[in-house]
C-alpha cells in the first residue's frame, strides 16, 4: 500500500472528520520512533484522509491511503492455482503482476473496479510473477502485467493480454470474452 504523506494545504473538498488528539506525547516516549510512526501514521481500511502532529515538529502532516474494495480481487499462488482456478465454475480472469512493475500498478484500480462490476460472471485473482516462477513457466509470461482467462479449467483462446490497458479497453477486452466463451 501507498502512503502519501503531505506538509502541503489540504487538498480535500469535504471538512475532515474530527481526530482525537494526542494529549501526551511524553507517555509515547518508551517507544521506538518507528513504533511512534505506527501509532501516528497507521494504514487505513478505507480510503480516508487523518491528520496528527509530531511532537518534533508543529507542522500537521496528512496521511492518504487506500486499501483494496472488499477483497474483490484475490492473491493467490501456485498450491491455490489448481482449486482456484481450474476448477471453477465460473471463468476466472488471472492477472500476472509484481510489485515493481509500473504498468502494473496503473492498471490497478481498473482491475478493482472490473472485479466488483463483474463479480457475479467473473472471479479475478492476482498472482505474483516472483513469487510463482513454476506459473510464469507454465504459462509462459513473458511482459507484465498479463491477463488470461480460463473457463472450465483451460485457457480460453486469444484471451492472453500483455500490458497496461485502460478501464474502457479493459472492459471490451472482458465483454468479447465473456460473449464469445458464452456463445461457444
Amino acid at each position: 500500500m501507498d502512503i502519501v504523506i503531505s506538509n502541503s494545504t489540504i487538498f480535500s473538498r469535504r471538512p475532515l472528520p474530527p481526530v482525537p488528539p494526542i494529549t501526551s506525547i511524553h507517555k509515547l516516549n518508551h517507544l521506538t520512533t518507528a513504533s511512534k510512526n505506527q501509532l501516528l501514521f497507521r494504514p487505513q481500511t478505507n480510503l480516508s484522509l487523518t491528520s496528527s502532529t509530531n511532537a518534533s515538529a508543529a507542522v500537521p502532516r496528512f496521511t492518504v491511503s487506500c486499501a483494496a474494495a472488499a477483497g474483490r480481487i484475490t492473491e493467490i499462488n501456485q498450491t491455490q492455482f489448481p482449486d482456484t482456478v481450474l476448477k471453477s465454475d465460473r471463468p476466472v480472469l488471472v492477472e500476472f503482476v509484481a510489485n515493481w512493475c509500473g504498468p502494473c500498478r496503473l492498471i490497478a484500480p481498473a482491475m478493482e473496479s472490473i472485479a466488483q462490476e463483474y463479480g457475479d460472471r467473473l472471479v479475478v485473482v492476482k498472482i505474483d510473477h516472483d513469487a510463482n516462477p513454476q506459473l510464469i513457466e507454465e504459462y509462459k509470461v513473458y511482459g507484465l502485467p498479463t491477463l488470461i482467462l480460463f473457463k472450465n479449467g483451460k485457457e480460453v483462446v486469444e484471451s492472453r493480454r500483455e500490458g497496461a490497458i485502460t478501464k474502457v479497453k479493459l472492459k471490451e477486452y472482458i465483454d468479447s470474452l465473456l460473449e464469445s466463451i458464452s456463445v461457444a
